[in-house]
């Protein structure tokens, strides 16, 4: 079989299925493996699909529509809750840090209620209202005002500005997507403006993921993937993607989650450009206060 027929047969499955693995198409093509793979890798190099391990899966488009926040949180739920647990621990007291808009770091704000002396700057109508329910003296949260999105968050010129002005020590981001080439996107054109001022005026970035936003591309982008310090994400994520990833940010840290009746582990595991034993990493920005 020429190669031209079995590339068209893999598009023809990719069409249809929406993914192809190897093992499968040696069978359905009647060619090795080794065969398969060498076609996958020109195919990937022409853009007509995407490479992942074990197989090939037809190439994501760029998202324009932004999902609504009650229509996101209903979606892995414990993955969520685990990896906001996690990023909770790399907030000392005294900090200031900002949180941007989406459910996972929604999931993140009940557990700010131990960690004393925190101020915290948000776009997130969701966080702020969390925030303010705790009543607490030694917690002051800034708003930043702005456009209300489909997710709940607050962007467009007055919440840029506001960010601008102020300067944290982390932010912590929920993200629409993240892609190896296309780095941190969103589908909303203000949203990644907003997030973009985010990260400027923070010392760190610290990212949480979970598995499904891996290889999904907003029609945005916010930053490039060596700009997260510490990315937080869940164990369903291929291995193949987790090295990858570290290979461009700073640590990624792997929360495994136990399905069994809302159990989630929370040990831990640590990968990364230079990850520190204790999964936190020194503020990689110079020059903020």
């Amino acid at each position: 079989m020429l190669a031209a027929v079995r590339q068209a047969r893999i598009l023809d499955e990719l069409r249809r299925s929406g993914g192809v693995r190897v093992a499968d198409l040696t069978e359905l093509l009647q060619v090795s493996d080794m065969t398969v793979r060498r076609d996958l890798d020109v195919m990937d190099r022409k853009g007509l699909l995407t490479k992942v391990h074990g197989g090939a899966t037809a190439v994501e488009t760029a998202h324009a529509l932004e999902p609504t926040f009650d229509s996101k949180a209903m979606h892995e739920r414990l993955e969520k809750e685990a990896i906001a647990a996690h990023a909770a621990r790399l907030i000392q007291p005294g900090m200031a840090i900002s949180i941007t808009a989406g459910t996972t770091t929604w999931a993140l704000a009940p557990h700010l209620a131990g960690i004393p002396d925190l101020t915290v700057v948000t776009n997130s109508l969701k966080v702020a209202e969390v925030l303010y329910d705790q009543e607490r003296p030694d917690l002051t949260v800034v708003l930043t005002g702005g456009i209300r999105t489909p997710s709940d968050g607050l962007v467009g010129p007055i919440a840029v500005q506001a960010i601008r002005s102020l300067r944290v020590d982390l932010v912590v981001m929920g993200i629409h997507g993240i892609d190896l080439r296309a780095g941190l996107t969103t589908p909303n054109l203000m949203e990644a403006e907003t997030n973009r001022a985010m990260v400027e005026s923070a010392r760190r970035l610290v990212v949480v993921a979970d598995h499904t936003k891996y290889g999904v591309i907003g029609l945005s982008q916010i930053a490039q993937l060596g700009a997260v310090d510490t990315l937080i994400t869940d164990d369903q994520l291929d291995p193949e993607a987790r090295d990858q990833l570290a290979e461009q940010v700073g640590e990624v840290m792997v929360i495994p989650i136990v399905h069994d009746g809302g159990a989630a582990a929370m040990a831990l595991r640590t990968e990364g450009r230079d990850a520190a034993p204790t999964g936190i990493s020194p503020p990689t920005r110079e020059g903020m206060s």
